[in-house]
């Protein structure tokens, strides 16, 4: 089935599966959310006195996801540039597409050789989060 793949840089995996698998030569990344690795505290956030998100930043959560993804394509082998295909979930179409949108070109500014995407709009994800990113990449095999 592959090799699974632990990033021990990432955050926590929030079930029981691996940062990544590779396959030949892909490397599928789980779903990758935009919590610190080291504080599990969720960029953007500001929380009511009852824990329910009061509001959030798309941008700083963009930016956090990105940085989250890089880790763990690192501990797998991979480069920023080896990204072939990202499904991005947010949970807020209608208000974040355009943040995310601009946040995203700072990271691909070529559309030639930037991954292609697919962005779907969804009412929720498992945390109090309000993106997720779905990756593939691909990597030379090792021989």
């Amino acid at each position: 089935m592959g090799e699974a793949i632990h990033a021990g840089a990432a955050p926590k995996a929030v079930g029981i599966y691996p940062h990544a698998r590779r396959v030949g030569g892909l490397l599928f990344l789980s779903g990758i959310g935009p919590r610190d690795p080291q504080t599990n505290a969720i960029a953007g956030n500001e929380y009511f006195a009852d824990g329910r998100v009061r509001k959030y930043d798309i941008e700083a959560q963009a930016r956090a996801v990105f940085a989250n993804v890089r880790t763990v394509l690192e501990a797998a082998g991979a480069r920023w540039e080896d990204l072939v295909d990202v499904t991005v979930y947010l949970t807020d179409m209608t208000r974040d597409f355009k943040a995310y949108n601009a946040v995203w070109a700072e990271f691909f500014p070529d559309a030639a050789t930037a991954p292609c995407r697919t962005t779907l709009g969804i009412t929720a994800l498992p945390t109090p989060i309000a993106i997720e990113l779905k990756c593939v990449a691909v990597i030379p095999v090792e021989t």
